[in-house]
């Protein structure tokens, strides 16, 4: 297990080091209410008074509910700033807007590019930087949406594992509604992560750590590796 004092030290002194050479004087984070969101906004609200939280629940009932209840409770916890941004009448627009038939996968990944454009837009006002909250696993797996939550300026957690995410969150003593709840990107009805994968993040770990894991998980790992690569990459240029 790593040394978790040590940890939010570095991860602090990162954080404020790239505010400082970036000459920004504040962070923005989307609040999801979930683990990931959640240990970001506790280093953040060590590394920065001038930070603000924003909850964007977007036509899932999730997002309304148990995730916005979740969001709250971390900000109130560490006294961070929130806001909450109502994203679904602006997605129902655009789906509307298209004049074509939206895949499903399409229609769910509007929800982040709409989250990044929100975020983006508060920190350009605030004179801030967005800090993401994807953890190693997902990039691992490209369990992300391209420039939708996979945006942003700096991120305090990228080299974690969902594990690691998990013990971290246990050290800083965030909420337990948030630690024991499944894994989920809220995007539609009834999405967990390991249902929506097909595989368990237990297993994504041991397979980034070790090299090894059970031999159908495995096959689920490499494929959702190879196919999603492009995400992990800046975009193809010619006489690149």
């Amino acid at each position: 297990m790593r040394d978790y004092a040590k940890e939010t030290e570095a991860r602090v002194n990162f954080i404020r080091e790239k505010m400082s050479e970036a000459h920004v004087s504040g962070l923005v984070f989307g609040n999801s209410g979930g683990k990931d969101s959640a240990l970001v906004g506790i280093l953040c609200a060590k590394a920065c008074e001038n930070l603000l939280a924003v909850a964007m629940p977007c036509n899932s009932r999730r997002n309304y509910g148990e995730d916005l209840d979740d969001a709250k409770r971390l900000a109130n916890a560490f006294r961070i700033e929130m806001i909450t941004v109502d994203l679904t009448e602006t997605r129902n627009k655009i789906i509307s807007a298209m004049g074509v038939e939206l895949s499903d996968a399409a229609k769910a990944n509007i929800a982040p590019r709409l989250r990044m454009t929100t975020l983006y837009s508060i920190a350009q006002t605030r004179n801030a930087l967005v800090v993401g909250t994807g953890n190693r696993s997902e990039n691992y797996m490209g369990y992300f949406t391209k420039w939708g939550d996979g945006a942003y300026d700096i991120n305090p957690i990228a080299d974690l594992t969902a594990t690691e995410v998990f013990e971290f969150l246990r050290y800083l003593k965030a909420p337990e509604s948030i630690i024991n709840k499944a894994p989920s990107a809220g995007l539609f009805e009834g999405q967990t992560d390991e249902r929506e994968m097909g595989v368990t993040y237990k297993a994504i770990d041991e397979f980034i750590t070790t090299g090894e894991t059970d031999p159908a998980s495995k096959a689920i790992i490499e494929r959702y590796h190879r196919v999603s690569e492009h995400k992990r990459r800046m975009p193809a240029k010619f006489n690149d």
